[in-house]
């Protein structure tokens, strides 16, 4: 029996797979925010409830979280290296189950050395579970072209970190106490940071033009690079400096304002606004660098940082002053997060071009006479065509036992023999002979 064709309806578009990529950077601005929130920040809060209740002097319960931050800093490159052999699934999980456990272990701590033993701990976990391995990951998700966006996306979501959990945290401390907080938020991270890096967090799809994975030798010839480099050594020390200065004001800034003898409310209220103002310092630093170089920037916004850290002592009398110099230092906040990454790659990008172009047998090095051509041996694979030298670039005496001029290096030869249409070093098929003595 014949069946009537059916015309087929209008085929329906498939719609786009979303980006696994975007959906790592969606997970890392909810648990770097939680992350912050409860390993950070709440310590500024509890920092004073906690040397009342064990008895001793807020300097010496500060020492627990510099205790940290030194462990967080030794543990950077051991970290670095397992996330670039293995990716950063079980480093995040672990770091944020680890974290969670030690928050429980901090609000039972009732001497000091309970307390330094536990923060050393959350050291480790920072180092694993907060912005250095999430960066990490994002970086080896996306190309340069959409990186600034993907990084820029988790670092404004994460800048409001001080500015929903120092309140939380306050009035949580207020109604249960410190101890019952600290359980509150260890249930919280553990609750979401947890699964969210388990199963959303894996390693990126293999490129077909991504090359073959550095070595060992190539990774320590790279280290060796930078610290042979005083760039290097100025952007550490300016980063560093930074970063205590941040770590210093976070902890410090509302027990400074009420020595000055504003409100505890005034002076959490103020606190509170670095987050909002970090936020807004990365957002003008990315459109800034669009048309200003980014080094430039930084120095800039370091010098008001440092300016209003000098004027805070004279004008934090005041709650306009207050308001104007912690607004100042506010706005520099969150810039290491972003500019930290571009600046430092920028910077050992151009000292190995610059040890490129002053390498042997780069065309550069020829034309400008380097030292191989002073000396008389010329740049190079290339050393043979030396008028009068030998394979290994050594002159050798004309017929009268004179040997050439030093000046007659790789540069003077005749230009038919040593360059070609367009000034590059030529490369022969063959050597020539040598004449016979």
């Amino acid at each position: 029996m014949p069946t009537t064709p059916v015309a087929a309806g209008p085929a329906t578009p498939a719609r786009p797979a979303v980006f696994h990529g975007w959906r790592i950077v969606a997970v890392f601005a909810v648990t770097q925010t939680i992350g912050y929130g409860t390993l950070y920040y709440a310590f500024a809060v509890l920092l004073h409830p906690i040397a009342r209740d064990l008895g001793t002097s807020p300097t010496t319960v500060t020492g627990a979280l510099t205790t940290a931050v030194l462990t967080w800093a030794a543990m950077a490159v051991p970290v670095g290296r397992w996330l670039d052999r293995h990716g950063g699934r079980a480093v995040l999980t672990l770091g944020a189950l680890g974290g969670a456990t030690l928050l429980v272990a901090w609000s039972r701590v009732h001497a000091v050395w309970q307390l330094y033993a536990v923060f050393a701990g959350l050291g480790v976990t920072m180092a694993m579970a907060l912005y250095e391995p999430a960066t990490a990951v994002i970086v080896s998700w996306f190309d340069p072209a959409r990186r600034p966006r993907a990084l820029l996306t988790m670092v404004v979501v994460a800048g409001f970190a001080s500015t929903v959990f120092m309140p939380l945290t306050g009035l949580l401390e207020d109604r249960l106490g410190w101890r019952t907080t600290l359980l509150v938020l260890a249930a919280l991270y553990a609750a979401v940071a947890v699964p969210l890096h388990a199963l959303v967090v894996r390693r990126p799809p293999a490129r077909p033009s991504a090359g073959p994975p550095a070595t060992p030798a190539q990774r320590r010839r790279l280290v060796r690079t930078a610290l042979r480099d005083s760039r290097f050594w100025c952007l550490a020390v300016a980063f560093v400096a930074h970063g205590a200065a941040m770590s210093t004001m976070t902890v410090h800034l509302v027990g400074f304002l009420v020595s000055r003898g504003h409100p505890a409310t005034f002076a959490a209220t103020v606190a509170g606004l670095l987050g909002l103002l970090s936020v807004t310092g990365r957002l003008v630093l990315t459109a800034a660098q669009r048309r200003v170089r980014l080094h430039r920037i930084v120095a800039a916004v370091f010098a008001v940082q440092a300016t209003a850290a000098l004027s805070m002592p004279l004008l934090a009398g005041s709650r306009t002053g207050a308001v104007l110099t912690v607004t100042a230092f506010g706005l520099g906040f969150g810039i290491a997060s972003l500019a930290t990454p571009p600046v430092a790659r920028r910077a050992v990008r151009h000292h190995r071009l610059r040890r490129h172009r002053r390498r042997p047998g780069h065309p550069g090095h020829a034309r400008q006479g380097g030292r191989p051509a002073r000396r008389g041996r010329p740049a190079g694979p290339h050393r043979w065509l030396h008028p009068g030298a030998d394979r290994r670039g050594r002159r050798q005496p004309d017929r009268r036992g004179r040997h050439p001029h030093p000046r007659h290096g790789a540069t003077a030869g005749p230009p038919s023999r040593l360059t070609a249409a367009d000034g590059t070093p030529a490369r022969p098929t063959s050597p020539p002979a040598r004449r016979p003595g």
